[in-house]
């Protein structure tokens, strides 16, 4: 045989043991078995077969024998790469290791394992939770009025504050052990979904002691004292909690918080030489904080005498302080955007608490940047994105009606070719919210603890959302931007930068946080990398990276061999998911975001090699890496919510938007990455691998928008699914149960409306009165009296809908002027000298 078959021969086993991530052993057996029958079958190049020899087994022993590896290249390497790691705050540390990798550890993996994804059980609600949804929440929804709460009152009514107090909903985390509801983490969401799709004040007061806070911290970290004492109290409502966090100096710079406690002796009602902590601090933006009766504070604790032990820098610490302590005040509120839910300002001055008021007490000095950080993903996996994907729900619904409903030119709006692009957004973005909420909720109620999940929820969701209802706020248009009770998008358009901003603001947690916590944390090699590299023994830490660092040389190399293969064949030869549920037309989606799996890893692994620490500053770069990495997970949670809603193929044009939507979009970061790449000659290589063919991936079409359009514009069984689990009211006087009332009767009456516009271009009819022109249409048996009379209703039914507020030239507002802003900023509520 011929040295070219044989190269070929070669070069096709290469390929298939990268490809398949062969292991060490089985690439030496290949090599070895290979050049031996090279050796036997082909006598015609001796000289090369022996040059062949000498050169691979020298290079197959160094690999194969550790310790001299170790000796030869690894140590090398390791000494190396302790230099250039960048160093690491003891803050950035704990959020590394908070939580755990999920989902984004597949996606991460270049070789997503779909059957395991499919296999996850369908989330669902418990009987007792269906029961409260349709009961207590359906009711709360009931007695809220937007309008009023915003415009008028600027709080919650207080029969609202009452209801939600006496029916748990500030306990829905809580067992009932200790006399909460206990519920899921899926129907936590599923509450705040429908509150939102209502009011935002109410979701937000709902959600927040539900989320990060008090609640959650005792029942992680509490001791059992502060359990039994604290959690009871908060279930029924009769201690109302707030966690102050954020400070005018330090948003997310938790490592720059100027509040200080200091650990010291002192009398405490009545108590002599109690041991505790003296503090100072000033905090803002703190959600409740006007109403709290219990206050979750985190701050620096010092310890000079050394009462605690030998440190006096003892870190971060979290403790629950009632609002009624000497020396703490309460400012006036915040007004958070027109969208009034209690929020303000707090400090404290010479604030003495026990040791004991710590979360989980002595033990939990300075452990509080990690309790934080652990339970983050409540705020992030549950709450804003049940927010999100209430108001976009909404919003679909109700702007897909009246897209319906309204006319111009005797044509819906939403028969325009403009209307119905911003229709496919709102379609296709709300299912795909509502895929990731429902995944990501359970998730949690799976026992995970998924940090970088959670962050990628809490971006693309309240930015999706943003979107969502940016266009419908275009499509209702000047209806939209007069407020008034009829006006059911304003306040939501208005609250869209309260979700942006809180939780971490959305650009740190794209350009920041997603990649650059997820390509440490979800990285199958990485962390262990850095840690080999902290190891205090440096021989062990030698060892941990010499096994480390070839296996992760090895996932490179796959991936450059997996993804210039799957750009070629288009990934057409992706073995297909397995699971039995999974449709047949969307196993394509499957195989495309396998191929785009394996790109993020090609050029994770690529960016990490060629920048180094300097990746971590280059943050439009790795905020490109967080959008590959987001739209993987959003197209898989799709995916996962089509194949356990039974593959409806009704939703079919939905899933095909999303998946085509993410594809492109990875696609034009990937692209984007490369073009604005530093090192110029890796950026056409990595482009070369990714892309061979060029950019292949094209946004959703006309005809596919057409489609998802269509679904929000008519009732069915569809558009039902796709606006599931808001609050959607019978009631004619309400906005929705209006809506969905004169949609019925527009559509009722299409027919004969058309037999009429007929007769009218034919000349049959007068035009001059509309009630004239349909006495003469009966009269003449263009239309029957039936007829007329559903062109009536959807007339009248029509005019309801297209109204809008008026007020007085005052517009009502003499009695209620803006209070002075000379005041000052805390105007003491609780302050004991």
């Amino acid at each position: 045989m011929s040295v070219l078959v044989w190269s070929l021969i070669a070069l096709t086993l290469v390929w298939s043991l990268f490809y398949f991530r062969a292991s060490l052993m089985i690439w030496t057996l290949v090599t070895v078995a290979c050049l031996a029958a090279w050796t036997w079958i082909d006598s015609t190049s001796p000289y090369l077969q022996f040059t062949a020899w000498i050169l691979t087994l020298p290079v197959l022993v160094v690999l194969n024998l550790r310790p001299l590896r170790r000796q030869l290249l690894s140590n090398r390497i390791f000494y190396l790469f302790k230099k250039v790691v960048p160093p690491m705050s003891v803050t950035e540390q704990e959020a590394l290791n908070a939580g755990t990798v999920w989902w984004d550890g597949e996606l991460f993996s270049g070789a997503p394992r779909w059957d395991k994804l499919q296999q996850v059980p369908k989330p669902a609600l418990s009987d007792e939770e269906q029961a409260f949804l349709d009961g207590p929440v359906e009711r709360l929804c009931a007695m809220l009025n937007d309008w009023e709460i915003t415009h008028l009152h600027h709080d919650l009514p207080e029969e609202a504050w009452r209801f939600i107090k006496d029916n748990g909903f500030f306990g829905m985390i809580i067992p009932k052990r200790f006399g909460g509801l206990g519920f899921s983490a899926l129907a936590h969401s599923a509450v705040v979904e429908k509150l939102a799709s209502r009011s935002v004040t109410a979701a937000v007061t709902v959600m927040v002691p539900n989320s990060l806070g008090p609640a959650e911290l005792l029942l992680r970290y509490g001791t059992e004292a502060q359990k039994n004492h604290f959690l009871p109290r908060l279930a029924t409502g009769e201690e109302i909690p707030c966690f102050a966090l954020t400070g005018p100096e330090a948003g997310s710079d938790a490592s720059a918080m100027p509040d200080r406690g200091v650990v010291c002796r002192q009398d405490f009602e009545g108590r002599k030489d109690v041991l505790g902590i003296r503090l100072n601090w000033e905090k803002r933006y703190i959600t409740l904080g006007p109403v709290a009766t219990l206050l979750g504070l985190a701050f620096k604790l010092y310890d000079p005498e050394h009462l605690l032990g030998d440190k006096e820098d003892l870190g971060i610490t979290a403790a629950l302080i009632p609002t009624d302590t000497p020396g703490i005040e309460i400012g006036r509120r915040h007004f958070p955007v027109n969208i009034p839910f209690q929020n303000g300002p707090n400090k404290g001055k010479d604030v003495f608490i026990p040791i004991d008021w710590i979360i989980g007490g002595k033990d939990g000095a300075g452990q509080g940047w990690r309790m934080l950080m652990e339970c983050l993903a409540a705020g992030r996996s549950i709450s804003l994105p049940a927010l999100s994907t209430g108001a976009s729900k909404l919003c679909a619904r109700a702007v897909g009606a009246y897209a319906r409903i309204r006319r111009q030119f005797n044509l819906p709006i939403g028969k325009f070719e403009g209307i119905e692009e911003a229709l496919a957004r709102i379609g296709g973005l709300t299912y795909m919210l509502e895929a990731t909420r429902r995944m990501t909720a359970g998730a949690v109620d799976l026992g995970e603890e998924p940090a970088v999940v959670s962050a990628i929820a809490k971006y693309y969701m309240t930015e999706s959302m943003r979107k969502v209802v940016n266009d419908a706020m275009d499509i209702q248009g000047g209806a939209a931007i007069c407020l008034g009770p009829r006006n059911f998008l304003a306040r939501a358009y208005q609250a869209l930068p309260i979700s942006i901003t809180v939780e971490g603001a959305n650009i740190l947690t794209r350009c920041l946080i997603i990649f650059g916590q997820g390509a440490i944390r979800c990285h199958p090699y990485v962390l262990a990398e850095l840690e080999a590299a902290k190891d205090q023994d440096a021989r062990r830490g030698a060892v941990s990276f010499d096994y480390v660092f070839f296996r992760h040389a090895g996932f490179t190399l796959s991936n450059m061999a997996r993804s210039l293969f799957l750009g070629l064949t288009n990934a057409k030869l992706v073995k297909k998911p397995a699971h039995a549920k999974v449709d047949k037309k969307v196993v394509k989606y499957y195989q495309q975001l396998t191929r785009m799996s394996s790109a993020l890893a090609l050029a994770s692994d690529m960016s990490m090699l060629a920048l180094g620490g300097e990746l971590k500053r280059k943050e439009r770069l790795s905020g490109r890496l967080a959008d590959v990495l987001g739209h993987l997970y959003l197209a898989s949670a799709t995916l996962k919510r089509f194949q356990d809603d039974g593959a409806p193929q009704q939703d079919l044009p939905l899933v095909d938007w999303v998946c085509q939507n993410s594809l492109f979009t990875i696609q034009e970061s990937l692209m984007e990455l490369f073009r604005n790449y530093p090192i110029r000659p890796l950026a056409h290589f990595l482009r070369i691998l990714v892309f061979p063919f060029g950019q292949t991936y094209r946004k959703p079409s006309d005809r596919l928008g057409h489609k998802v359009a269509s679904i929000l514009l008519s009732p069915s069984a569809a558009r039902d699914r796709l606006t599931d689990g808001i609050y959607c009211p019978k009631d004619n006087t309400q906005v929705i149960g209006r809506l969905d009332n004169a949609l019925e009767k527009v559509i009722a009456a299409e027919h004969a409306e058309h037999k009429l516009r007929k007769a009218i271009k034919a000349g049959q009819l007068d035009t001059d009165s509309t009630v004239a022109t349909l006495e003469q249409a009966v009269k003449i048996e263009v239309i029957t009296e039936q007829e007329a009379g559903l062109i009536r209703a959807a007339a009248q039914a029509r005019s309801e809908i297209i109204a809008v507020d008026d007020f007085p030239a005052d517009l009502g507002l003499s009695a209620a002027q803006p209070a002075d802003t000379a005041q000052p900023l805390f105007e003491t509520k609780h302050h004991v000298n």
